[in-house]
Formats: C-alpha cells, structure tokens, sequence
C-alpha cells in the first residue's frame, strides 16, 4: 500500500482532487490531499512543503502528485520525506535559484499562450470540465498570493527521485507545445500525454487517477 501525497495548484484546496481520491482509495492506498496558505502574502514554497509534510506525519511508501503551481513544492517535500516517486501533472517546472515570477518570463509562457489567449479563467482551467463541478469548483477557489513567487526556488538540483511527468493535450493554461520541451529540458525526461485540459483531477478524475497507479506499479516493479 502507497501514500498518494495530492498537491493541488495555485488558487485551490484539497477539495480540487475529491474525484481522484475515492480511485485511489478503492485500489487499496491512502490518500493524503493537502491544503496550501495560498491567502498568505508571507508564505513561501518552503511553508507549502511545511504544510505537506506536517499533513504527511509519519506515513511512508509516499507518491507526491503535484498539480501546476505545486511543481515548485513536490521536489522541496521530496527533500524532507522518503518518497517513492513524483508524478507532475501539468506543472510548473523551476530550475535552482529561480523564483516563481521570473519563471513566467524565463520560460516565454506569454509567447506560447500567444497575444490572443483568453483571460477568462473558465475557458483557461474549466472549459472541459463538466458544469456540476465546475460549479462547485468556484467555492474552492480565490487569488493566489503573490507572495509566494518572490523567494528563490531554494534547491541546488531538483531530488534524485523517480519522475513522471503528464501534461494536458487540451491545456489552454500550460500547451502542451510549450510544456513538451520545457521537460524535456529541465527534467531531463519525456513527458507522457494526457487529453484534458489543464484540471485533469476535474475533468477526467478516473483516467488520471489510473494514470498515477500505473506510474506507481511501474515504480514499485522496477529492479531494485
């Protein structure tokens, strides 16, 4: 049995990952969904990590699935806590000493939306996302804190734990031509594909929820 570790993105709560939980759950693991102080203007990726290893406690076996905005807080709880793997869900990709603004303009994500990219952040993060739950999702979301993108991203090297990355074929936040090579680049790995917009947890909670078990059966399979 595993701890799946869910971090959700910038904005939102635990609530973001209610559909994946239950697969999860009935596959036999325990699920730990983590809340962020995402209202905090003095909070840093080091607190969100805080937050994630206090929730954490004394469980072990862990798989930290990190969703956008928490690309900058898995490797810093892989840093704190035994974990298995890492499984990157559309997610932000920093290198060492990079803050969090300086990654928008460092990757050239302005560019790769392109000048005529929507602002409505329902046709951004919920426009395949069936209209019950994107409903309910506006409950369990408000502003991110700006603070947290002004502290560099403290780690020399990102940890030496096994990897998954899966981006959104659908994804109008994060496209997948801009997310491709930025992996490819900076994590050195070959991400896998998922056709969803950018909240897969939303809208495709079962597809995405298997894609996480399979990662851990490969992991947990592989050669010692």
């Amino acid at each position: 049995m595993a701890t799946f570790v869910l971090l959700p993105g910038a904005g939102s709560d635990s609530w973001y990952w209610h559909l994946v939980v239950p697969d999860l759950e009935v596959a036999g693991h325990d699920v730990v969904a983590v809340d962020f102080p995402v209202d905090d203007d003095r909070a840093t990726f080091t607190d969100y990590a805080d937050c994630a290893v206090e929730a954490i406690a004394d469980r072990r076996d862990l798989v930290v699935v990190a969703q956008s905005l928490a690309g900058f807080v898995a490797p810093l709880v892989c840093t704190r806590v035994p974990v298995e793997l890492m499984v990157l869900v559309a997610a932000m990709v920093p290198r060492p000493g990079e803050t969090g603004g300086e990654w928008w303009e460092n990757t050239g994500h302005a560019a790769a939306r392109g000048p005529d990219a929507s602002d409505d952040p329902f046709e951004i993060f919920l426009h395949d996302v069936p209209d019950d739950v994107a409903r309910e999702s506006e409950h369990h979301m408000q502003p991110q804190s700006g603070g947290v993108f002004e502290a560099p991203w403290p780690l020399d090297a990102w940890p030496d734990v096994p990897t998954r990355f899966l981006l959104c074929s659908q994804d109008r936040f994060f496209p997948h031509e801009f997310l491709r090579p930025l992996v490819r680049a900076r994590l050195k790995i070959e991400p896998d594909e998922l056709d969803s917009g950018h909240t897969p947890a939303l809208s495709h909670p079962h597809e995405l929820a298997q894609r996480i078990l399979r990662y851990h059966e490969e992991v947990v399979r592989a050669p010692q």
